[in-house]
């Protein structure tokens, strides 16, 4: 990726293949194929994601049968660490089953509940989880796939990887503890990578902070055997396996973070308390970066944007169960709202890529709304 960011029709042509690849059905088949493979090897558990044709989104169902067995393995004393990768060389998980919950929401289905609470329920499982937990995000990882991987103990990127929660294009917001781990990136990184949805590829994935380690691809298979080789590994074990692996590999070793030459004005362009300072700071830099930067911000969702800031703002400050109890009452927010539907109208039904956000302009979006979306729901929260 060059240094400077894509042209904005292509970057958001690329976020729709994504977010349509995600919102795919596999087709049915008389021995489908199980939808996630948990099995114990050698010194590991190791969770397969196995829905290649679709770039292994998380459904329901997949949430529903890796949360057990984690438990399970953490209670195992024959099993001393967790493995989690994808199906394919295209995606370790490239987000969530997004048209299932709109159409969910659209119903009043309890499935635009149920979704977003067992997720986070999973994912402060594995930010909690008492043994080492390694994620190998292998090509596309995106919103679920974040949530099934930042918040472990190892992330290993490859020359494979794209990273990146690009949910503000979708009436969205960063979920999945993105409130917890963006905010905890260096300056304002986390909070542009949220708004603009950016997208980072291979080891720019590890310079931001967000993989621990980076290998090359085709080091996976063998990198996995001296893992589950491991004999009874602690932490250290595994991170000093980890480590080797990071520092032999050459691939890219040279290359230049695909931000640095931004990154002083990411964090002075993007430092406000208002998404209307943020617009105001670009406009006033005028420069060709902020140029493309402000054209990106202005197709995203108005709404989106503003609770992605205050999202991580109060994030900062709270720990990953709070974060993810606050971020179950903001879905249930988008769940009541207009423009998650119209977001996923835009992209993956109709494809006009032509949203129309209510309310359509930053200013319009009160504190008042913002104040909505993050109100307790009482007996019906998140428990964690």
């Amino acid at each position: 990726m060059p240094g400077h960011r894509l042209p904005v029709c292509r970057s958001l042509f690329r976020a729709h293949v994504t977010l349509k690849h995600i919102a795919m059905r596999p087709a049915s088949s008389a021995a489908p194929e199980p939808e996630v493979v948990l099995a114990r090897t050698g010194c590991a558990g190791v969770a397969l994601l196995n829905r290649p044709r679709v770039l292994n989104a998380l459904n329901i169902s997949m949430i529903r049968h890796i949360l057990p067995q984690l438990k399970k393995w953490e209670e195992d004393p024959a099993t001393s660490m967790v493995i989690i990768k994808g199906a394919g060389e295209k995606a370790f998980c490239a987000g969530g089953d997004i048209r299932a919950v709109m159409e969910a929401g659209k119903r009043g289905d309890s499935l635009a509940k149920d979704f977003f609470r067992e997720e986070y329920i999973l994912n402060h499982a594995i930010g909690t989880f008492k043994k080492p937990y390694v994620a190998l995000i292998d090509g596309i990882t995106m919103g679920g796939g974040v949530g099934l991987s930042v918040h472990g103990h190892f992330r290993v990127a490859t020359e494979r990887t794209v990273f990146a929660m690009p949910e503000t294009a979708i009436g969205l917001f960063p979920d999945v503890g993105g409130g917890y781990f963006l905010p905890r990136l260096p300056g304002r990184l986390g909070l542009f990578l949220a708004l603009t949805g950016f997208r980072l590829k291979g080891r720019d994935v590890q310079h931001a902070g967000i993989a621990t380690h980076f290998t090359e691809a085709a080091r996976l298979p063998s990198l996995e055997q001296e893992l589950v080789s491991l004999s009874s590994p602690s932490l250290q074990d595994v991170a000093r396996l980890l480590d080797r692996y990071h520092q032999e590999c050459r691939l890219d070793e040279t290359k230049k973070f695909v931000l640095a030459e931004h990154r002083e004005k990411i964090d002075r362009l993007f430092l406000a308390d208002s998404m209307e300072g943020i617009v105001a700071n670009l406009e006033r830099d005028g420069g060709e970066w902020a140029t493309q930067q402000l054209q990106m911000l202005k197709r995203m969702s108005p709404t989106s944007m503003k609770l992605a800031l205050r999202q991580l703002s109060e994030g900062g400050r709270l720990s990953l169960a709070e974060v993810l109890t606050m971020e179950y009452r903001i879905t249930q927010g988008c769940m009541r709202g207009h423009d998650f539907y119209e977001g996923v109208r835009s992209v993956l039904i109709d494809k006009d890529q032509k949203p129309v956000w209510q309310p359509s302009r930053l200013e319009d979006v009160s504190d008042q709304d913002l104040d909505s979306y993050f109100k307790s729901l009482g007996p019906s929260d998140l428990q964690l």
